[in-house]
C-alpha cells in the first residue's frame, strides 16, 4: 500500500538588498493540503503575517484562512495575540474603531491601515506595526554621513 504526504506544498524564501539597503526577504507558498477536504480548500484562502519587532527579531507567517476571516481574527488564529501582550492590549482597545487613526494604527495590509473588522482578500499581507523610536529620515540622514 502506497502512502502519501498529506501536504503537498512548495516553501520558498528569497533575501534581497533593497536600494536603501534594507532585507528584503519574501516568502512563497505554492500548493494545497490534502488532508483537507476539497470542499473545505474552496472556502480557504491564503494571507501573509509580518511584524518585525525590532532589527533582530522579524517574524513571517503563511497562514490559510476562511474567506470571510477578518483582520482581527487571522491575528488570534495566527496566535499573535496569546504571543505578543502589546498587540492583544492594543486590540483590545481599538476593536470597535471602524476608522484608523493616523499616529496610533498598528495594523494595515500592505501599508495601509485597515480597522480590525477589514474582511481579508487572498493574499493579503497582514503587517503589525512598531512605534518608532526616531524619525526615519534623520536616522537615513545620520547613516550617510557617518
Amino acid at each position: 500500500m502506497a502512502s502519501s504526504d498529506t501536504f503537498s506544498r512548495t516553501i520558498s524564501i528569497a533575501a534581497s538588498i533593497d536600494r536603501l539597503g534594507d532585507a528584503v526577504v519574501e516568502l512563497t507558498v505554492e500548493g494545497r493540503d490534502n488532508s483537507v477536504p476539497q470542499s473545505t480548500q474552496a472556502n480557504l484562502m491564503t494571507v501573509y503575517l509580518a511584524y518585525a519587532e525590532d532589527e533582530q527579531r522579524q517574524h513571517y507567517l503563511a497562514l490559510q484562512v476562511r474567506q470571510d476571516t477578518s483582520l482581527h481574527e487571522a491575528l488570534a488564529q495566527a496566535g499573535w495575540l496569546e504571543k505578543f501582550a502589546e498587540l492583544a492590549a492594543w486590540c483590545e482597545q481599538v476593536i470597535d474603531i471602524t476608522t484608523p487613526t493616523a499616529k496610533c494604527w498598528h495594523v494595515g495590509i500592505y501599508a495601509q491601515k485597515q480597522p480590525l473588522s477589514y474582511l481579508l482578500q487572498p493574499f493579503d499581507r497582514i503587517e503589525v506595526y512598531r512605534s518608532l523610536s526616531a524619525d526615519p529620515m534623520s536616522q537615513r540622514k545620520n547613516k550617510s554621513r557617518s
